[in-house]
């Protein structure tokens, strides 16, 4: 899993329809998005082993660590490096070859690529230049934390990457707070801990799942609220890729009386969150109007 940059290149291509084969030989000029393995290695699909065998070029994030799945498998095929640093001058140059009749398969380090790993502008590129794209589908960190959390599966929100720094982070789970679906994100070891504090802060002490080194040898999925997630990490040496999956919000059984938005508004503008956010948030968590919720903060920090 990777970070992936908010930039979002537009495609000007007409609508298109394109059959995709589902067996046989890789066809040529054909992009094959392929899903490789969390951690371990016999989660690859035969289907994919056969599109690497075959295709003329394996455009992959890290060629280091990818060797070690092919060399596994006895797969021979170039590599060429395909990374978050150079996909937009990489990507032109795999067009090139794939409108020149060549196969291509494009894998992540792992996961399925494009979700929080590069891919997205190439899958663009191509669909814009009108290459046919394929999808070998498999392992995914997403869909695996989810259908072990205990937590509702049918509707979820993926948001990618907790952000790093701490207001942003802060503003990440305010925009969530009135969130009804299941959530799924990733997070660093190395920030799991002020990324809990935050989230029970903002979000409350909600039901959640955390995910760690999936299908890995030290794989651990933790389940609790997440205030008890956090003291039961705190001792620990937290490491590895984490997948968080978090409990949506629960629909308004009524609004909030005036105490409880008195103690929801300091609460949030101790975090120093802007008033007019405040009444954001707090209009979609409470119930109350979100003028009333204003004109009530603003009073709140005259007195203060």
């Amino acid at each position: 899993m990777s970070k992936r940059s908010s930039e979002r290149p537009r495609s000007s291509s007409p609508v298109t329809r394109h059959p995709s084969p589902v067996t046989g030989q890789p066809e040529p000029g054909v992009l094959y998005v392929v899903a490789t393995p969390l951690g371990n290695l016999a989660d690859i699909t035969l289907r994919a082993l056969a599109v690497l065998k075959e295709v003329a070029l394996i455009a992959a994030e890290d060629t280091r660590h990818s060797r070690k799945l092919l060399a596994h498998y006895g797969i021979a095929t170039p590599l060429t490096s395909y990374h978050d640093h150079n996909e937009r001058e990489k990507a032109p140059r795999l067009i090139e070859r794939l409108q020149g009749g060549e196969s291509v398969a494009l894998i992540s380090d792992a996961g399925t690529p494009g979700v929080a790993d590069p891919g997205y502008r190439l899958v663009n590129a191509a669909i814009a230049a009108g290459v046919r794209v394929v999808p070998v589908p498999g392992p995914s960190a997403v869909i695996a934390a989810l259908s072990a959390s205990g937590l509702p599966t049918d509707r979820f929100a993926f948001e990618g990457f907790v952000p790093e720094r701490a207001t942003q982070r802060r503003a990440f789970f305010e925009a969530l707070a009135g969130e009804r679906r299941t959530i799924v994100c990733f997070e660093a070891a190395r920030r799991f801990d002020a990324c809990l504090a935050d989230l029970v802060d903002v979000l409350g002490d909600r039901r959640m799942a955390v995910a760690r080194e999936l299908t890995k040898v030290f794989e651990e999925i933790a389940r609790g609220i997440a205030s008890e997630l956090r003291q039961l990490f705190s001792a620990a040496d937290v490491r590895g890729e984490l997948t968080l999956v978090i409990e949506g919000a629960a629909e308004a059984q009524g609004a909030a009386s005036d105490a409880e938005l008195r103690e929801q508004i300091a609460a949030l503008r101790r975090g120093r969150m802007p008033v007019r956010e405040v009444a954001r948030v707090l209009a979609e968590r409470c119930g109350r109007g979100r003028n009333e919720i204003y004109r009530l903060a603003v009073e709140m920090d005259a007195d203060s």
